[in-house]
């Protein structure tokens, strides 16, 4: 591979009002924030990225600050392949990140900046970014629909299913009756043959979450996620597991070694990092393979805009495996104005882009009234 020489790195950062607020366990969204990056290098190849910052809505200007103060670190240097760049990057970051204590902003900023150099290098060798990674020839991956509110979510779903969907997510996590009532109403709607998983994003303590796995056993979900705090005892999490009959899924949360002791234990069947939180392709290539090599299920965390969803689907693409894409239904520019047309569902499976690098480039054109930083002029 040709050493990579980056001449700029730049970030844009965008809100885009939404039309119908996505309510989660822990808050609400009104806008979707996103945080674009583009870095070119010094022939003239472009690669984009995109860091993490869907909350709060005022952490996408810092982040894309970051990315512009990190680039500065990179600009004229040579390096070996875009993991030696994510490699050396994080090394000199550390020390910053124990100064400030901002562990995510870091990883995240860090994280849009390796998907940039991954997708120039792709571009540049004329691959699309999952044949660089994998010699597997695939030409679609499985979706589930995420982000359903819990307000009569079975409407919502039996409309994306309408549309083609096979698999879907609620979000729960705002009383046990109310989600056990969801949850029941979807499968009633949707039928036996539906995929259906629930997200607590961390809500429940281990007597909520016990009682609430033997309340939904009988509906078969595929998985529940984050249903405790990320960082309970171990002890906890190894107890829900044992009283569950649904597989427990996490790790858009870990970092790292923390994916190594997951995929080791026997606790989470569901493997669930975020390209854009921590780790861009080179972290995420890892843990996607050595998931897979354990006999679990590689499904990437999405909830984004249209860099990270084509990333995540490239991943899923190369690592293989019995997982599926997150995929949001909601209206969104910051995902329309990067992947358009690229991705109908059909019949649960949307195409894998085979054009160079991941596939698409932003449309900045269309999303230049959201944008705000760097402000033009």
């Amino acid at each position: 591979m040709k050493p990579v020489r980056l001449a700029s790195v730049e970030a844009f950062a965008y809100r885009v009002p939404v039309k119908m607020p996505i309510k989660v366990a822990f808050g609400t969204f009104r806008d979707r924030p996103f945080v674009l990056v583009r870095v070119t290098d010094e022939d003239g190849n472009v690669g984009w990225g995109e860091a993490w910052a869907n909350w709060p809505a005022v952490g996408a200007e810092h982040r894309a600050r970051l990315v512009v103060d990190f680039g500065e670190r990179l600009v004229g240097k040579a390096f070996d392949s875009p993991q030696h760049l994510f490699e050396q990057l994080s090394r000199q970051l550390e020390v910053l990140v124990i100064q400030t204590g901002e562990v995510g902003p870091i990883a995240q900023a860090i994280a849009g900046i390796d998907i940039a150099v991954w997708d120039l290098v792709a571009r540049r060798e004329g691959k699309p970014l999952h044949k660089l990674l994998s010699s597997r020839a695939v030409e679609t991956v499985p979706v589930y629909v995420t982000g359903i509110n819990p307000d009569e979510p079975e409407r919502f779903a039996a409309a994306r299913q309408a549309e083609g969907h096979r698999a879907f997510k609620l979000k729960t996590g705002f009383g046990h009756d109310i989600d056990v009532r969801n949850l029941r109403a979807m499968r009633e709607t949707l039928g036996p043959q539906a995929v259906i998983t629930c997200d607590s994003n961390q809500t429940h303590d281990l007597q909520q979450a016990t009682a609430f796995v033997r309340a939904i056993e009988d509906l078969k979900l595929s998985w529940f996620e984050e249903p405790i705090r990320v960082d309970a005892p171990q002890s906890d999490w190894e107890a829900l597991a044992a009283a569950s009959t649904t597989p427990l899924a996490g790790g858009e949360n870990l970092q790292g070694a923390q994916f190594d002791a997951a995929i080791g234990a026997k606790v989470l069947q569901v493997i669930q990092p975020d390209v854009t939180k921590w780790g861009g392709i080179s972290g995420n290539w890892e843990v996607a393979r050595k998931t897979v090599a354990a006999g679990k299920r590689y499904c990437p965390h999405y909830f984004g805009g249209g860099i990270s969803v084509l990333a995540s689907l490239q991943l899923l693409a190369a690592a293989g495996g019995e997982g599926l894409l997150e995929f949001d239904c909601h209206p969104n520019v910051g995902r329309e104005a990067v992947v358009g047309d690229l991705l109908p569902v059909t019949d649960g499976r949307v195409p894998v882009p085979q054009g160079p690098g991941l596939g698409a480039v932003p449309d900045l054109d269309a999303l230049a009234g959201y944008r705000t930083w760097a402000p033009k002029g």
